[in-house]
């Protein structure tokens, strides 16, 4: 049943011009349309929407009309970008559930149930009936400044809760996504996940292994790469869903918990973040336990030491894109934090300089001070390489904004700040 709500209590100063803007376009090409979803829940929750979906009964090539410069995206769900100055408004039509023989194609629904295609369009209603979440499936008129809920989403709102729409089972078999998405906004928005919609995640959550592995990794970083992180995966064990998406052996969630809790800090502090470093603590683990056998095969020299490293690394990383799909940038970043692991306890001089001027020194710097943290690496060895920054102008706290691709580049050879160093002269041992 339809509630229009005017008493409550969004701030319309909060609310994006562009998107009113937008909506008043759509209503002017004789269009119905409304700020939908997390951006509505956000605002009843006092959150500043991160960004702005519009809903409408005009089709994707309606909208491509009204707005001639626009950018259609999207296989399984057809959406269009439009973009205002530099803000990018999501737009798309109001859908129904397939749930008849007609609209349940093979093209639409996999084997397991999953759907493949929600192109099926119909009216608000309908819209709101097929969205995940009751909190998610509210619609503000920014013009009229009423609400329309049709699920009793406000009371879940006031009660702080996160219920699924229909039949819990059948909505995770849908889209199993929507169980790691009711794990991030528990964790982001506080929310308490509703009992129905609790019990219902440990019976389906193996159809999680169903997923495409580029859908994982979308859905990895914004459970991690947000600012809520740290609680986002205490949510993940106690569901019991972390062995699914990651190899942790027993006790080897101490790396993965500290750099979550970094990350976390580095995003409050509005400090540059990458998912490569995680996906480097989430695997390290069982990097680890995977190395002892690989370099004892490699019988102490050098060469065999470092080729047995680079195949380990890479197997870690291949084993671990059949489930979250890895982009390259990403497990080059992981690779090199590793790599470099066993050459921060190497204090020549000529190595200090050479892992001073690599590109990844930083994160593999930070990534040691986690180790020491947990009780991986010893303490002595952070506080040298703390000391060595600091003392050759280095930022300690720094670390690269994103992990680029590989390049080959022809430098010209440059002295480093340490060569002439006397403090590396006793043949690059710890400075006395």
């Amino acid at each position: 049943m339809l509630n229009r709500l005017a008493d409550h209590g969004i701030d319309r100063s909060r609310v994006s011009k562009n998107a009113v803007a937008v909506i008043d376009k759509l209503r002017s090409g004789g269009f119905d349309a409304y700020l939908v979803g997390g951006c509505v829940r956000d605002l009843l929750l006092g959150v500043v929407p991160k960004d702005f979906d519009v809903a409408t009964d005009a089709t994707p090539e309606d909208v491509r009309r009204v707005f001639p410069r626009v950018r259609l995206v999207g296989r399984r769900f057809r959406i269009v970008h439009v973009r205002m100055g530099r803000e990018v408004i999501e737009v798309s039509t109001f859908r129904r559930t397939l749930d008849d023989e007609e609209d349940a194609q093979p093209q639409h629904l996999s084997e397991e149930g999953i759907i493949l295609r929600d192109n099926v369009y119909g009216s608000i209603d309908e819209d709101a009936f097929r969205r995940d979440f009751t909190v998610n499936a509210l619609y503000y008129d920014p013009v009229d400044d009423v609400v329309l809920d049709y699920c009793n989403g406000m009371a879940d709102i006031a009660k702080r809760t996160l219920r699924l729409i229909g039949d819990p089972q059948q909505r995770f078999r849908e889209d199993p996504v929507r169980i790691l998405r009711a794990i991030r906004f528990a964790a982001k928005l506080d929310l308490e996940i509703h009992p129905a919609t609790h019990d219902a995640i440990a019976p389906m959550c193996e159809m999680l292994n169903a997923i495409p592995p580029a859908r994982l990794f979308d859905e990895f970083t914004k459970m991690f790469m947000t600012g809520h992180g740290e609680q986002t995966f205490e949510l993940l064990c106690r569901y019991e869903l972390v062995d699914i998406l990651f190899p942790l052996p027993p006790d080897g969630d101490v790396v993965p918990r500290l750099a979550l809790a970094s990350t976390d800090r580095r995003i409050k502090e509005d400090k540059p973040v990458t998912p490569g470093f995680l996906l480097a603590a989430f695997l390290w683990p069982e990097y680890v336990e995977r190395a002892d056998i690989a370099l004892a095969e490699a019988n102490g020299s050098r060469q065999r030491v470092a080729a047995a490293e680079e195949e380990l690394s890479r197997s870690v990383l291949a084993a671990q894109q059949s489930t979250i799909a890895i982009p390259r940038r990403h497990s080059w970043f992981a690779r090199d934090v590793w790599r470099l692991q066993p050459m921060l306890d190497r204090r020549t001089q000529r190595n200090v300089n050479k892992l001073l001027a690599h590109p990844r020194f930083r994160a593999a710097y930070d990534f040691l001070l986690l180790r020491i943290e947990a009780g991986d690496a010893p303490e002595d060895l952070g506080q040298w390489w703390t000391e060595v920054q600091t003392r050759e102008g280095h930022d300690p706290d720094a670390r690269p904004a994103r992990d680029q691709p590989r390049r080959r580049r022809r430098r010209r050879r440059r002295s480093s700040p340490a060569v002439n160093n006397p403090e590396f002269a006793n043949g690059g041992a710890t400075p006395r």
